[in-house]
């Protein structure tokens, strides 16, 4: 059994404050039992195509950066994985920027790099446009790492919507998958639980999602909902749009309890239609 903590963080325009703020926070759970925590998308800067750049920094584990030097430090001192939700990065060698996340163990060391894959870019009459792509490149892999509870998959926010990854991701032997993310106040209503319910049935496994907290005072308007859902799409852990944290205890043996019950694993047709987990990706 593991305790895993979503912290729905505050964000703000100052980056040294959202780290500190993120600091306190996932110690505080590491503190109340939890041994992994997560945290949200862009945690260290307000999310939103005209921030990337300003905020953006290499991410080498032989040269940390601010952010990273951070969640390093958080995941020593707190003896937790961190998922350090998604920072935007910036490639020295091309200057292309990406939105990324980056996974500590307990010991400190940097364990996956996950460049969201699926940029953001929609247009919803009358509600809204966002273009990702206007600012950022995609990421070019699938992510996943390994902990004493398992394998866990890794999306960022947008990719959510792409059941390919947590597919993949669940017939390499995941139990789980973890998605940063910031849903909106039009997208969050519509699909946030959904999806997240939508993953984890398809591929009977705990599926979680930490947002930013809602700031209605910032342009982006962030859905909040922190949630973590089991293997049978049950909603076992949620909030609101406020700060918090949210914890649920994920159990890997009720993976396989769920995939012996409805054995959907070993009764697909890949005579009949390909398995995407068969091509070959990193």
């Amino acid at each position: 059994m593991m305790k895993l903590a979503l912290v729905q963080l505050a964000v703000g325009a100052h980056k040294a404050v959202n780290l500190c703020n993120a600091r306190a926070k996932v110690l505080e759970a590491a503190q109340a039992g939890a041994q992994m925590v997560v945290l949200p998308e862009c945690f260290n800067s307000p999310y939103g195509t005209k921030h990337f750049g300003s905020y953006a920094e290499t991410i080498d584990s032989s040269q940390l950066g601010e952010s990273t030097r951070a969640l390093q430090e958080m995941a020593q001192t707190g003896k937790v994985y961190v998922v350090g939700g998604s920072i935007p990065e910036r490639e020295p060698a091309t200057g292309r920027l990406f939105n990324t996340c980056t996974v500590w163990s307990p010991e400190g060391t940097l364990v996956a790099q996950h460049r969201k894959l699926h940029l953001f870019d929609i247009d919803i009459p009358g509600r809204i446009t966002f273009r990702e792509s206007d600012v950022l490149s995609p990421g070019t892999s699938l992510t996943s790492f390994t902990t004493p509870w398992g394998e866990f998959g890794v999306g960022i926010c947008y990719d959510m919507r792409f059941p390919e990854l947590a597919m993949v991701a669940a017939r390499r032997g995941c139990v789980g998958m973890v998605y940063p993310g910031a849903f909106n106040t039009t997208t969050g209503p519509l699909h946030w639980e959904l999806l997240l319910r939508a993953r984890a049935v398809d591929n009977q496994m705990f599926v979680a999602a930490c947002s930013p907290a809602r700031d209605v005072e910032a342009e982006y308007h962030a859905w909040g909902h922190s949630t973590v859902v089991d293997p049978s799409a049950r909603v076992i852990a949620t909030t609101d749009e406020s700060p918090g944290i949210v914890y649920a205890d994920i159990d890997p043996q009720l993976v396989d309890e769920v995939r012996r019950s409805i054995p959907v694993t070993t009764q697909r047709r890949f005579d009949v239609y390909p398995d995407v987990a068969a091509n070959k990706c990193t």
